[in-house]
């Protein structure tokens, strides 16, 4: 009986052990998937950024306040 009660302890261990590997890897997937998302908006915000100072800049030729 003992070693019954033993190898259902091991496989609940083992279980337990496969499910926080897999979460794990889950966040890990999730963190850079975040990252990723976080470099995108950056990049788009200064693209933007660029583009307004173009226009901006466009502006002040165009009225002629950049002289």
């Amino acid at each position: 009986m003992a070693d019954n009660s033993q190898n259902l302890s091991f496989q609940a261990g083992e279980t337990k052990g496969q499910a926080q590997e897999k979460a794990s890897n889950m966040m890990d997937g999730v963190a850079n998937v975040a990252q990723s998302a976080k470099e995108s908006i950056q990049e788009t915000g200064t693209q933007m950024k660029d583009k307004a100072q173009g226009a901006a800049g466009s502006v002040k030729n165009a009225t002629g306040m950049n002289k």
